[in-house]
Parts: structure tokens; C-alpha cells; sequence
């Protein structure tokens, strides 16, 4: 390599080379990791890095291949947005869960990661069924997260997904165009008794956080997710008793239920899952941070 100019190398100059081209906008992602995180977003880098490919129109891992004369002036639109705590999910209107992409917006609960723990354990406990094709429902579906990764990955089982919320269900019938996973607009508490008897698997996420912790809810939830999608009375509890009763009318003997919970509410969920309510084996499980986060149980066998 010919030294530069006097003699001397300029080792600036060195490590920035032909990626020079791309410091304008990695730039401006930096400085939108500082806002953001000033303004208490919890994944600042993450979330300035995914606008920066929404907008540009790029993947995450690409960033440095925008050039600066590229750079679109929308970014801090989307980047002022998502300081005022407006979902990551509501700007880029996508979601990522286990291995999909899912459209998002208004009237709709926002998938989070946990929920994919639940998910894993589900496809798993149905893999284990000696049954041909599975019969899965998914209840309180929102945005069809749950069954559509039901039916991703148990290629041959029927899922059907339960949605009440018209506005929620709109999102649910579009993420399941194209799909095998068949919607319902129902009530989680007298959904389709067709089935009785006759499912294999029950899953839901429920709103389950209860009406007194609502000042302390995250405002990408508290103002952004539907609310009938997060509280449940008192406790948080009461759509949980309901789904119980629903799964136990549903599920074959043998059959599982799993439902979602707070991490807080590890110790009292199981035990809705009762002997004296024809369940057996009622248990925890933890999400990948070892929190408390979904409880199991078998419909007793007669």
C-alpha cells in the first residue's frame, strides 16, 4: 500500500474506506439510539435500526449499503413516532413471530417474543400426539399469530382461530389469507361447539393483566393495544376461568390446554386447572428469560 500524502498514513481515513459512503445514515441511527433511549424505549439500537431498513427499504444487516445520497428525511418521522411510544409494529406495520411475518396496526394486540416459548412447547406436546391431524384451536387470536405458527410448523394439523374483536379480526383474516388456519368471529367463552368433544390441543394468549395495574403497563400497550386484548378484571384472571371451562368442553380425553399468564400469576393459574374440574397433571412453565410465563393441563381421562 503507498503511504498518503507526506509520508504518513491516516489511520481515519484507513478504517474508513469505501464504507465512507454509508456514514450518513449509520449516523443519523446513532443519534436515533440516543433519543430513543433517552426517551425510555427498551431496544433503542434495535428499534432505530429496523425503522432505518423500513424506510430505506433494506434489511437490518444492510444499513451500510445505503448510500448517503439515498438517505430518505422520513426516518426521523418514523423515529419522532416511535419516541412518542408509539408500537415499533404500528410504524413498520409487521411483526415477527417464530418464523413469520405478520401485518399489524390498530385494533390489534401486537405479538410479543414470550409468547413464542408458549408456542414452542405446543407444537412440540402435538408432535408427540399419535394423531394423524391434529385438530388445534386458538383462542382470543388477535392478530392469528398462534394458529398460523400452529400450522406452520404441524404441517398437517386443522387450526381454528377465535376472534371476538371486529376490528382485531380484520387483522386475523388477513394474516390467514392463503393459509389452512380457518377463522371464526366468536366469543372465547361459547366458541364452537361443533367441536365439543373433539380437539386435541386448546392455546390462547388472554388478556390477563389485571384493571388495578393499568397505570403500570408499558405505553406501547396501555395506548396503543386494544384493551379488551390486556385486562381481565380484578385479578386478570377472569377470561383464564373462562377459557378453562371452553377448553374442557372442547378437548377430547387426553387433550391439552396451554394457556399465556403474567409472570406474576405463576402461582394461580394451575390451580384453575383443578382434579375437582376433570383436569390432571395442571403445571408451570417458564419463558426464556425463566419467568413463570404459560400453564398445561390434560383433560382427565373418563
Amino acid at each position: 500500500m503507498q503511504p498518503l500524502s507526506g509520508g504518513h498514513s491516516d489511520p481515519q481515513r484507513l478504517r474508513r474506506g469505501p464504507a465512507s459512503r454509508s456514514s450518513l445514515l449509520l449516523a443519523e441511527v446513532a443519534q436515533a439510539t440516543q433519543r430513543l433511549a433517552d426517551a425510555g424505549v427498551p431496544s433503542p439500537r434495535f428499534d432505530a435500526e429496523e425503522l432505518a431498513a423500513y424506510v430505506h427499504g433494506v434489511k437490518r444487516g444492510e444499513l451500510h449499503n445505503v448510500k448517503d445520497s439515498d438517505f430518505d428525511a422520513r426516518y426521523w418521522e418514523a423515529v419522532a413516532r416511535r419516541e412518542a411510544r408509539e408500537p415499533l409494529q404500528h410504524i413498520t406495520g409487521r411483526a415477527f413471530f417464530r418464523y413469520l411475518e405478520l401485518q399489524v396496526g390498530p385494533g390489534v394486540f401486537v405479538p410479543r417474543p414470550e409468547t413464542e416459548s408458549v408456542v414452542g412447547w405446543a407444537i412440540d406436546a402435538v408432535r408427540a400426539m399419535d394423531v394423524v391431524e391434529p385438530l388445534i384451536v386458538d383462542l382470543c387470536s388477535g392478530s392469528g399469530a398462534i394458529a398460523l405458527a400452529m400450522a406452520q410448523e404441524v404441517p398437517r394439523s386443522r387450526v381454528h382461530a377465535v376472534e371476538l374483536s371486529e376490528q382485531a379480526l380484520a387483522w386475523t383474516r388477513k394474516n390467514a389469507e392463503g393459509s389452512r388456519v380457518t377463522v371464526h368471529q366468536g366469543d372465547a367463552l361459547s366458541a364452537l361447539p361443533e367441536f365439543d368433544g373433539q380437539v386435541d390441543l386448546v392455546i390462547s394468549n388472554p388478556p390477563y393483566i389485571p384493571l388495578t395495574e393499568w397505570e403500570y403497563v408499558a405505553p406501547e400497550a396501555r395506548d396503543h393495544d386494544p384493551e379488551m386484548a390486556l385486562f381481565s378484571g380484578e385479578d386478570g384472571l377472569d377470561t383464564i376461568r373462562g377459557i378453562e371451562r371452553t377448553a374442557h368442553r372442547l378437548l377430547r380425553p387426553g387433550g391439552l390446554v396451554v394457556v399465556e399468564h403474567a409472570d406474576t400469576q405463576g402461582g394461580q393459574v394451575p390451580w384453575i386447572f383443578s382434579e375437582e374440574s376433570g383436569w390432571a397433571d395442571a403445571a408451570d412453565h417458564p419463558d426464556l428469560n425463566k419467568r413463570p410465563r404459560f400453564a398445561t393441563a390434560r383433560k382427565a381421562m373418563p
